[in-house]
């Protein structure tokens, strides 16, 4: 005969999965060049793929990338990202990446032209704005960029504060 119990096992809860963190799911960026629309002018931008070691992307994820003043370079029909700086994994061994090393992106031939052709006239240079992901890819964005002289920055603020104090009073304005 079947044995009766005082109890009754409650049916399972869902696991509630824990979110994903914003930049492994390409939400927000991974790292942004905030001082490059400072100091140059950006012109067009191209989006690039990374050649990356393992740990550089799990470090990328942990948000230790520096793009401050890193710079690109085109060299025999190549392009490459130099002094973008990458920290070391946290869980890493000793097999764990050069922070600095000089890393190749990956770009199709006719960009590839079209980026050598803009950054031989004087003035003009490639510049990484941010890194993010796409489809759990790790992308850089490229700006041809003009270096700005001290009176273009100087101007530039000017305008930033125009357009702010112009904003403040037409919110004023409307809350009468």
């Amino acid at each position: 005969m079947a044995r009766q119990t005082s109890h009754q096992v409650a049916p399972a809860a869902p696991q509630k999965s824990k979110p994903r963190d914003p930049v492994a799911s390409g939400t927000r960026d991974a790292a942004v060049n905030r001082a490059a629309g400072h100091n140059y002018f950006l012109l067009d931008k191209f989006e690039a793929g990374v050649a990356l070691h393992g740990t550089e992307v799990k470090s990328i994820r942990e948000g230790s990338a520096n793009l401050k003043d890193a710079y690109g370079i085109i060299k025999d029909g190549e392009a490459f990202l130099l002094n973008a700086h990458i920290g070391p994994y946290s869980h890493g061994s000793s097999a764990n990446h050069e922070s600095l090393r000089t890393r190749k992106l990956l770009l199709h031939q006719e960009e590839i032209r079209k980026l050598l052709s803009k950054t031989q006239q004087k003035g003009f240079t490639l510049i990484p704005t941010r890194l993010y992901f796409r489809n759990g890819r790790v992308k850089c964005e490229l700006a041809v960029a003009k270096g700005k002289q001290d009176w273009d920055k100087r101007e530039t603020e000017r305008r930033r504060e125009a357009d702010k104090e112009a904003r403040a009073a037409i919110a004023r304005n409307r809350g009468k």
